[in-house]
């Protein structure tokens, strides 16, 4: 089968190549993989890994054999699913509880835009609590998370604060649930009861100064990679807030998978959730689809067609 290879020293950061064929646990689906998606936190990884290994956690595809022990989606499910990695490829082995089934209304290329982003932006957003009349900041609102969490938040009755580094980039997020939009966190005014920060640098340190007392900062990624310099003093008019690291794959526990994938899912299927994709094309222009993802020329998420053969 053919599969994508990190290729750290080529021309390319991965290119296909003849791979063998996976041979799945007793826990594990076989899964023909009909679309992946690209996520910007993976555009560090090609660098970050040795020659040869192969990348990909977001895919949707139909199951081609039922986990040995028989738990999971059957033999022909359409599923959406999310792997450690090697996600890239024709077929994969999964975990039966890392997968979700899709409903009818839900295509494949909807469908892989979500474990990462989609998991990401509702657990970041379970940090906050009930979240009905309160006021959330989402930096990075333009992005595969930001546009997920906005509607999420949206959809639990917060009033939502749309953080965009460009104004051009904030085309279509009021019409999903923003009540606001600024550009730059620097604009943002009064206090929030949640923020999801993903810049780092001084967008955390701005996020302290306008979370409210008893609120919580859920920091999810670092894309100015710059540091943060915080004192004890900066949390002086927000006594008890606190800053929450968060990782999808730690958050919770591994049984919620797949229950979260397919509340996921179910919302995209009856039109609350609508996933943004900005740039859809085959695996083969994957260079060309990095690069665009990498200099922010891709308004949601990016999303590649694996061929079968």
């Amino acid at each position: 089968m053919l599969g994508l290879v990190n290729t750290p020293n080529g021309t390319a950061p991965v290119e296909l190549r003849e791979l063998a064929e996976p041979n799945p646990a007793p826990n594990e689906a076989l899964v023909q993989v009909h679309v992946f998606s690209l996520n910007r936190g993976e555009l560090r990884s090609f660098r970050n890994n040795e020659a040869g290994w192969v990348p990909g956690q977001d895919i949707a595809g139909v199951v081609l054999r039922q986990a040995a022990n028989g738990e999971g989606p059957p033999v022909g499910a359409r599923v959406v699913a999310l792997v450690d990695e090697g996600g890239w490829v024709q077929r994969v082995a999964v975990p039966s509880h890392r997968m979700a089934i899709l409903p009818d209304a839900v295509g494949f290329s909807q469908a892989a835009t979500l474990p990462v982003a989609g998991l990401t932006a509702l657990r970041t957003l379970r940090h906050g609590g009930p979240l009905i009349g309160r006021r959330v900041l989402i930096t990075g609102a333009a992005g595969g998370v930001g546009t997920l969490a906005v509607q999420i938040a949206a959809r639990s009755g917060a009033h939502v604060t749309a953080v965009v580094g460009r104004r051009d980039r904030a085309a279509g997020l009021i019409e999903l649930g923003a009540t606001e939009i600024i550009e730059g966190i620097d604009a943002a005014r009064g206090r929030f009861a949640l923020v999801l920060e993903s810049a780092g640098g001084a967008s955390l340190i701005k996020a302290i100064q306008v979370i409210e007392p008893k609120g919580t900062i859920v920091v999810y990624g670092n894309s100015s990679t710059e540091p943060s310099t915080i004192s004890f003093t900066d949390f002086r008019a927000a006594p008890s807030a606190r800053i929450q690291s968060f990782s999808y794959f730690y958050s919770e526990a591994e049984e919620r998978f797949a229950p979260d994938l397919a509340l996921l899912v179910s919302l995209v299927g009856d039109g609350s959730l609508k996933p943004r994709i900005g740039l859809e094309q085959s695996w083969r222009e994957i260079a060309t689809v990095a690069d665009r993802l990498r200099d922010r020329n891709v308004a949601g998420k990016a999303v590649l067609l694996v061929e079968a053969s």
